[in-house]
């Protein structure tokens, strides 16, 4: 039973939960969902085939082992979440994670903009001042505030980025400009603190979802501007042959969720250094069949290779996040 476990990826396990669960109670927890976890669970949901009663039992053997575990009941929500986030991540990772999941918590129409297309943000937004743009860029998912950003006028883009990036806080009286663009009241009062958004992290993700030359045009306008600012974002850029430094057990962490369609199509053109540490973490086989695949592989266009390249890039980013892997920063610091 444990060896079947390890086959399943979390989204399989989500998945597995859900159907076992029935329609009703099913639909009650995607309510709470975002809309991509939502698209990713639904996808996960039709691809699994036939679901035997073993996956079932495995999923909720584990699922049940991970509820006796959990003891927030009686515990003040943001209290509990503010120390379970910084005991799992540290506390300068999760400090602006926390904040903007108590924001987004309080924030009605920030949350419905998440489930806009990136064509309807933009419209709503161009024509608003770039610092109230600049702070609703940091509120949305670093991929989507990159589609919008790209569906924005070329002029407007390096600025934002650069506002984006000395972004630090933000007090009531600014979200109080987001209601009025979003016409919704978000529930924060005078006495609430300031939250921390934006900051180079966030304008270096931002860059990291956006097409590569577009991000290149970004950077150099950004440079003539503050090259000091726009070197520190740089840095803080993690691209694919960055990978090449994740550790052994984050590459095998990596692998389990990434489709082998996906892996073949964005490794080529790669340094040998990286396909070589993609090889070692895969089963003998595995690394013998993907060598083949990639000799054999017809020519692909560059957008196709980079659009791979950045989906597994995200689903790296999102490993981090969650502390079950390590990145390394682009601009090649050691972890000490």
């Amino acid at each position: 039973m444990a060896e079947q476990e390890s086959e399943f990826g979390k989204a399989e396990k989500a998945s597995l939960l859900l159907l076992a669960v029935g329609q009703e109670r099913a639909a009650s927890v995607l309510k709470n969902m975002g809309p991509k976890e939502v698209q990713l669970i639904g996808t996960t949901m039709a691809s699994l085939g036939n679901i035997s009663s073993e996956m079932v039992d495995v999923v909720l053997e584990e699922f049940i082992t991970q509820v006796k575990s959990q003891t927030a009941l009686g515990m003040d929500s943001d209290d509990y979440i503010r120390d379970m986030l910084t005991d799992a991540l540290g506390s300068d990772k999760a400090g602006s994670m926390i904040d903007r999941i108590l924001l987004g918590k309080n924030s009605k129409g920030i949350e419905q903009l998440k489930w806009m297309d990136a064509r309807s943000i933009s419209d709503l937004i161009r024509l608003e001042h770039p610092q109230i743009i600049a702070i609703i860029l940091t509120l949305l998912d670093s991929d989507q505030s990159a589609e919008v950003l790209g569906l924005l006028p070329e002029n407007m883009r390096g600025d934002l980025m650069l506002r984006i990036a000395t972004l630090d806080s933000v007090q009531p009286a600014a979200l109080r400009e987001l209601d009025d663009i979003m016409e919704k009241q978000l529930t924060g009062s005078e006495s609430m603190k300031s939250s921390s958004i934006g900051g180079v992290d966030t304008a270096a993700n931002i860059l990291n979802y956006m097409d590569g030359a577009m991000s290149e045009v970004m950077m150099e306008e950004m440079t003539e501007t503050n090259g000091e600012l726009s070197q520190e974002i740089l840095d803080k850029m993690f691209v694919f042959q960055d990978l090449k430094e994740v550790d052994d057990r984050g590459i095998q962490t990596l692998l389990r969720e990434v489709s082998t369609d996906q892996l073949l199509l964005a490794l080529r053109g790669v340094e040998d250094e990286l396909k070589e540490k993609i090889f070692s973490n895969m089963s003998k086989r595995a690394a013998e069949m993907l060598r083949d695949d990639l000799e054999a592989a017809a020519p692909a266009k560059l957008s196709e290779v980079e659009m791979a390249q950045k989906d597994i890039l995200g689903i790296a980013r999102k490993l981090s996040d969650s502390g079950e892997i390590s990145l390394g920063s682009g601009g090649g610091d050691e972890l000490v």
